[in-house]
């Protein structure tokens, strides 16, 4: 068993992995799709963060693919449906880096609000500037926080205990946290918040999902933040409202076109604007936050390879059956069909295979069962299930 690693994943991912027999491949930087297909020949499972694209010609290309682990909160980097298709789980980190982004966007509000960056610059520059104006406090200020899930509700409560009045919108019915008041829409939320900062997910439909008409309807003076995902802002907009003062100040994190590696050169539109805060992608990257996303990730492939466990997978149903020591254990994806397990039963009986434990979930086109039998499972049974029109992807674990 193979596995690749990219992108600096925390070395204990190596370790996790190792400890189990698996080998591992660790490499620095993020691979395009030509070398990453290149690069997962013979390899069981691949790692990666944000950068590394697994598009659908990866997944078609890499044959002996057993699951992909993004160490990170975002998985809109792979092809989640070709995958599942394929019989290929992936899985994340929804967890792992909430606290490490909340604390990056609370300490750039108030860098922000004070003005830091700029009296940072001029005393580098040998200009002693020493006054208040333009800077404030943020306690009794108005956030805006858009998108209410795991980081927006964590920030939400963590501010409100730093004295700001907390505001949210999110397309879901989410349960408000705190004294945490709901928007009915983007445009009341704007009307409000004195510092908006953007917490939504990375699927194609929020491409664009802030431009030019949100900045313009900000608040005059107000402060803007985007720590989810680049593609959804249009910078030249926000360079333009930061250029005229309708935006007192910016912290960015996510950029559309991101380098590939440190040190690779990198360029926007919002280099070089007063009171505002870059930072290379940066918002999980806390040596806390990565030793947790590295142990919790390569424990879900390591679980997977070793049971067939797909609990907290993002495109397959997720199992968990337990183990019993000395059983012998099939995983069976196929398409999501009436009478397949009914199928997979009879095969079974049929050869004398008595079942000693099992468990079937569906999700979407695709359906996954995991058999535990007392004896070992001869040839023809398994060439018989291989065989099924229906499956997808068989495999025995002893």
């Amino acid at each position: 068993m193979k596995a690749l690693l990219l992108e600096n994943v925390h070395p204990l991912a190596t370790t996790l992995l190792t400890e189990a027999g698996i080998e591992v491949d660790h490499r620095p930087g993020a691979l395009d799709e030509a070398e990453l297909v290149e690069a997962l020949r013979g390899v069981q499972l691949l790692g990666i963060r944000s950068k590394t694209e697994v598009t659908p010609a990866v997944v078609e290309a890499a044959e002996d693919l057993l699951a992909i682990g993004a160490f990170c909160i975002g998985t809109n980097q792979i092809a989640l449906a070709p995958a599942a298709e394929r019989g290929i789980p992936a899985f994340n980190a929804p967890y792992s880096n909430t606290r490490s982004v909340v604390e990056l966007a609370l300490a750039e509000i108030i860098v922000m609000a004070r003005r830091l960056t700029e009296k940072d610059r001029a005393l580098h520059d040998g200009v002693w500037r020493k006054d208040a104006k333009g800077s404030h406090e943020i306690r009794g200020r108005r956030l805006g926080i858009v998108g209410y899930g795991n980081i927006g509700s964590q920030l939400s409560v963590v501010a409100e205990m730093l004295g700001m009045e907390v505001y949210f919108y999110d397309i879901q019915d989410r349960l408000a946290l705190g004294n945490a008041r709901r928007c009915g829409s983007l445009e009341e939320l704007l009307d409000i918040a004195e510092a908006v900062t953007l917490h939504v997910d990375g699927r194609d439909g929020n491409a664009g999902f802030f431009g030019r008409e949100q900045f313009e309807r900000m608040r005059p003076r107000s402060l803007f933040l985007n720590l989810s995902r680049g593609f959804l802002v249009d910078y030249e907009a926000l360079r333009d409202g930061l250029q005229s003062g309708h935006i007192a100040g910016a912290a960015v994190d996510v950029f559309p076109v991101e380098p590939k590696k440190s040190g690779d050169p990198f360029t926007s539109p919002l280099q070089g604007l007063p009171n505002t805060v870059l930072t290379p992608h940066v918002g999980g990257s806390t040596e806390e936050a990565q030793e947790d996303i590295g142990r919790f990730v390569a424990g879900k492939l390591r679980d997977y390879v070793s049971y067939g466990t797909t609990t907290l997978s993002v495109n397959l149903p997720a199992l968990t059956l337990q183990h019993v020591p000395g059983d012998h254990r099939l995983t069976h994806f196929h398409t999501n069909t009436p009478g397949v397990l009914a199928k997979v039963n009879h095969i079974l009986a049929s050869h004398g295979v008595n079942i000693g434990g099992q468990l079937l979930g569906t999700q979407g086109h695709v359906g996954y069962v995991v058999t535990d039998v007392d004896s070992p499972l001869n040839e023809d049974a398994l060439a018989e299930l291989h065989d099924l029109p229906e499956t997808i992807r068989l495999r025995v674990i002893d």
